[in-house]
């Protein structure tokens, strides 16, 4: 499983240039984690190893931290005090020990974001929005809409996060290699899915989040006018009990999102992801936070809840 994984990703890595206006920043946290915040605009990636409570970052992170070393470095003021913000907020956040966390948020309007953390997470059912926009992707390419039983999947597997109706629509955009071929073309240059029917072991970054999101919320998309808001409404309609994660940092109802929770049978551990827009205060954020290494789905909720909101609120209050 791994093997093949590694090698499709550097298949994708070769096949793609370097995207500018990134800025890459590496900062200490605390004297105990080691993290990093990276400032980008519209489509642009990723940053560093994430906030963890390990004594020092994972080999995945210090890896990936070289990937990116031809990208151009950002010195406006905005961008610095941006990272700056986020950089101060994560640290605030408590890690459960031997848990990970990673935030990306981006403000609409202005089309700034930071991201504070590199390292790859398991998407869980966070997936299930890429696996739909790949779906009106290539529905788009065909020149035809999504037929009733795609719409019926597309529902359940938003709404309601069913599983048997994300492996369905896997299956029909072609599994792993349609996800990879869409995430090209939309712009994501870190995620790479599950090996076969493992759709719930795709690989991303909060920032990679960050793109695929831009591509369901904002103007500047592959996606139709008509499939995003089609996307935007299943987002804005999840069931009752999965309401949840980003929206913590929400203005009342003003959110739309999808989660993701996964125990990991190796290890007993938990992946809880959280990735939406909300609006706080008139303006609108698109964020992604991520987790893994959680004792519990409870306290993986908690964690992302708080992240959530401790970068909202950093990342907003920058000046």
């Amino acid at each position: 499983m791994e093997s093949s994984r590694a090698g499709r990703r550097r298949a994708r890595r070769a096949r793609r240039r370097p995207l500018l206006s990134t800025a890459l920043a590496v900062v200490a946290v605390a004297g105990v984690t080691a993290g990093s915040t990276v400032c980008v605009k519209a489509r642009a990636h990723s940053g560093a190893g994430a906030v963890s409570s390990a004594a020092s970052p994972s080999a995945s992170s210090s890896a990936a931290a070289g990937e990116e070393a031809s990208v151009e470095r950002a010195t406006s003021p905005s961008a610095v005090d941006r990272k700056a913000s986020l950089a101060k907020a994560m640290a605030s956040v408590t890690v459960p020990s031997g848990a990970e966390v990673s935030a990306a948020v981006l403000e609409l309007d202005s089309g700034q974001s930071a991201a504070y953390g590199e390292a790859a997470f398991d998407t869980a059912s966070i997936v299930k929005v890429d696996i739909l926009a790949t779906l009106l992707l290539q529905a788009q390419d065909a020149g035809r809409q999504p037929t009733a039983a795609e719409r019926a999947y597309a529902a359940k597997m938003i709404e309601n996060s069913d599983n048997a109706s994300a492996t369905a629509l896997w299956h029909t955009i072609g599994r792993a290699e349609g996800l990879d071929a869409a995430n090209e073309r939309f712009g994501l240059s870190a995620t790479s899915g599950g090996d076969g029917e493992l759709w719930g072991l795709t690989q991303t970054t909060a920032a990679d989040q960050l793109v695929l999101l831009q591509q369901v919320f904002g103007e500047e998309s592959l996606l139709s006018a008509a499939s995003r808001t089609y996307v935007q409404g299943l987002m804005k309609a999840v069931e009752a009990d999965q309401r949840w994660g980003v929206s913590a940092a929400a203005a009342g109802s003003s959110w739309a999102l999808k989660n993701g929770w996964l125990p990991r049978s190796t290890t007993g551990l938990w992946d809880v992801n959280s990735i939406g827009r909300v609006t706080v205060d008139g303006a609108d954020y698109l964020v992604a936070v991520l987790s893994k290494g959680t004792a519990s789905q409870a306290k993986g909720i908690a964690l992302v809840e708080a992240a959530a909101k401790a970068a909202v609120a950093g990342f907003a209050s920058a000046p």
